[in-house]
């Protein structure tokens, strides 16, 4: 998985456990796709500052990740959800109904996710 995948997915999964301050640059950096100094200027703080607090974000959002796991067992339901699909896809014209039933299930799990 890419470097920025993992941490948009850690910061779905933890980012309401970071500081304010934490979030908002996180969330400009990985969301918005801002430069360092285009987060650093409205702040007032150095562009080495935001890459240090960046770094240290991360590096929280990495030991939650290795303390609880969620992102990891997210991304395994979604595999899982999705093999579901693509084997209920296989099943006969004559299976229709299960076929949407399961279909149907599944998108419910996903959007529990």
């Amino acid at each position: 998985m890419p470097k920025e995948l993992k941490f948009v997915m850690l910061l779905d999964c933890y980012g309401e456990l970071l500081t304010e301050k934490q979030r908002n640059v996180m969330e400009l950096y990985y969301f918005e796709d801002l430069s360092l100094s285009e987060i650093g200027e409205p702040l007032g703080i150095t562009r080495q500052a935001i890459l240090n607090l960046i770094k240290r974000t991360e590096n929280i959002l990495q030991n939650y990740e290795n303390k609880l796991g969620f992102a990891r067992r997210l991304e395994g339901l979604r595999a899982c959800f999705n093999n579901i699909t693509e084997s209920a896809d296989e099943l006969s014209d004559d299976n229709i109904n299960i076929k949407n039933k399961i279909n149907s299930e599944v998108r419910k799990g996903l959007d529990l996710l």
